[in-house]
């Protein structure tokens, strides 16, 4: 069986214009891949299209094999995936322990204190006015309470110190999922690990391959050690 989630020749149009134009990559499940590309590139539209929170103009959406192109957003969410999108993650107007107590079952959230103990002393703060490396912890840890099948996320670690960014991609590379990031960089470190890697520029792919290849092929990137 085919497992993970795939774009299979994806056009997605934003009016007049089309951000993608024929866009295919596969992530496998359980996994890391990495979508890489500057501002414009591609790389948050194709999540959305994953996500279903934007419509394909051509091409199809399989999950597991199957094609979920016409799937509305909140079945693809019932059935376990989780957008963890750049902007507006959290719910601002209720607390951080709110926002947590949301995204978990029976109100166990030890898991994502575990994993962000910078979140513990903010459990009365209402999520609206964190810092954005904060914001950033808070979605990440609704995601991991949430066990979903296939976590998405825009930039997980916009905001946030090295030590905690690298403790991020820790986390999501340890799960038992199918986890795709959007990155315009790779991150440091990750050109040893086993991840995959699409590098999109104005809506193509334009690179596909390992995450050791990529960082190979740039020697400027942060991610050489």
């Amino acid at each position: 069986m085919n497992t993970g989630i795939s774009l299979r020749h994806a056009r997605v149009r934003y009016g007049p214009l089309e951000a993608l134009h024929g866009v295919t990559i596969h992530a496998p499940a359980p996994g890391l891949t990495v979508l890489l590309g500057r501002n414009g590139s591609g790389r948050t539209t194709a999540l959305r299209a994953l996500a279903g929170t934007v419509p394909l103009s051509r091409g199809a959406v399989l999950w597991d094999g199957t094609d979920v192109t016409w799937m509305p957003a909140y079945e693809r969410a019932r059935r376990g995936l989780c957008l963890v999108p750049e902007r507006q993650a959290v719910f601002g107007s209720l607390t951080v322990r709110e926002n947590l107590e949301l995204a978990s079952t029976g109100g166990h959230f030890e898991p994502a204190l575990d994993a962000y103990p910078a979140l513990r002393p903010l459990f009365a703060r209402k999520a609206g006015t964190l810092s954005g490396g904060e914001q950033r912890m808070l979605a990440l840890s609704r995601a991991l309470l949430a066990r979903a099948r296939v976590v998405l996320v825009d930039e997980p670690a916009q905001g946030m110190s090295p030590p905690v960014a690298a403790r991020t991609y820790e986390l999501l590379g340890g799960l038992d999922a199918c986890v795709i990031v959007a990155e315009q960089r790779l991150p440091p470190g990750l050109g040893g690990r086993a991840a995959v890697v699409y590098e999109l520029r104005r809506g193509e792919v334009v690179f596909s391959g390992e995450a050791a290849e990529r960082a190979a092929a740039d020697p400027s990137a942060p991610d050489r050690e």
